[in-house]
């Protein structure tokens, strides 16, 4: 009898408990921990977005209760909501949060699925050493990661891409000065941090592949091309569009490379979403707009997880 089964039949041994009375005990201790660091903060987050919180006001009572009351702040209704909508800058981070959501996950899928291929290939030696070396970025800290970035992509003579491109005959870029070219920096700062996760699904995928179809395949004369569009492809899709949508999120919820590489510049062109509301919010000290911003980021985030999953049947025979 397992130890969850037998905590089950003491508990059940309690007067006036049923089995699924029992049951249900058992998972309270999670069910707090989730609304204790998940359920609550986003409350919390909702409650502030329908005031006019911010530090004079927020902090103006005393003790912890005070500030989970919200101080002095006054209740707003939708107007924090309707100032954030009818913002230009809200407008402009959203879609240059959409632009970037899209550009990064399809070189992040490119990036790894030919960094997958090569490791999986049967003329490829040393493969476990290749691994090794793919998934050590995973160890480094993203700030650290990030801020190297930011000096290969400086925009003095000095930085490692200028003098790459110097090297080759053409003059050096202010990488971090242009919208477009800090954009390209973004994108390429992202998927170094991402590919790691994406290569492992994505090998993952490639050996459950039956030898025996590209076997079956390379006897009527398919070429590597075809048999990658009509046997790898259709067989990784599920594990790689699930990877997708994780690595989607992620990049909708980027930060810190936007903030470290020029603070979501220049003159906030590039400023993704979450730099906008933590802008707001910390910068201009407007905490209920913040809030506002977080919540309306939060709510299309979970309609796009929830509508890749859908159309990508990813849920398919949960409930069997």
């Amino acid at each position: 009898m397992s130890t969850v089964s037998r905590a089950a039949d003491r508990i059940e041994s309690v007067p006036f408990l049923t089995r699924d009375d029992a049951s249900l005990l058992l998972v309270l201790p999670g069910l707090f921990v989730f609304s204790a660091f998940m359920l609550f903060p986003v409350l919390y987050l909702l409650g502030i977005s329908f005031t006019n919180a911010e530090p004079a006001n927020l902090f103006a009572g005393e003790g912890i209760v005070a500030v989970l009351t919200f101080g002095d702040a006054l209740f707003v209704g939708l107007e924090n909501y309707a100032d954030v909508l009818t913002d230009g800058q809200f407008w402009n981070s959203f879609g240059v949060t959409w632009l970037f959501v899209a550009t990064s996950v399809t070189l992040k899928i490119g990036a790894s699925l030919a960094i997958a291929l090569i490791v999986t290939s049967d003329l490829v030696r040393g493969k476990r050493v290749l691994r090794s070396l793919i998934i050590f970025p995973m160890g480094l800290p993203p700030i650290f990661t990030i801020t190297v970035w930011r000096g290969i992509f400086s925009s003095a003579e000095f930085g490692l891409m200028n003098q790459l491109l110097t090297a080759f005959g053409v003059s050096s870029v202010a990488w971090l000065s242009g919208r477009w070219t800090a954009f390209v920096a973004y994108n390429v700062t992202e998927a170094w941090l991402a590919y790691p996760f994406m290569v492992i699904i994505t090998v993952s995928a490639l050996q459950d592949v039956p030898e025996e179809l590209h076997e079956a395949a390379v006897v009527d004369g398919a070429g590597f091309l075809a048999r990658f569009a009509h046997i790898t492809l259709p067989s990784i899709k599920r594990p790689v569009l699930f990877a997708s949508i994780l690595t989607s999120a992620a990049s909708f919820q980027q930060f810190l490379i936007p903030f470290v590489f020029n603070q979501g510049g220049p003159a906030r062109a590039n400023e993704l979403i979450v730099v906008y509301g933590y802008r707001e919010a910390l910068s201009f000290q407007q905490y209920g707009r913040g809030a506002a911003i977080s919540i309306i980021a939060l709510v299309f985030i979970g309609a796009f997880m929830w509508l890749n999953v859908k159309k990508g049947k990813l849920a398919d025979g949960v409930n069997d």
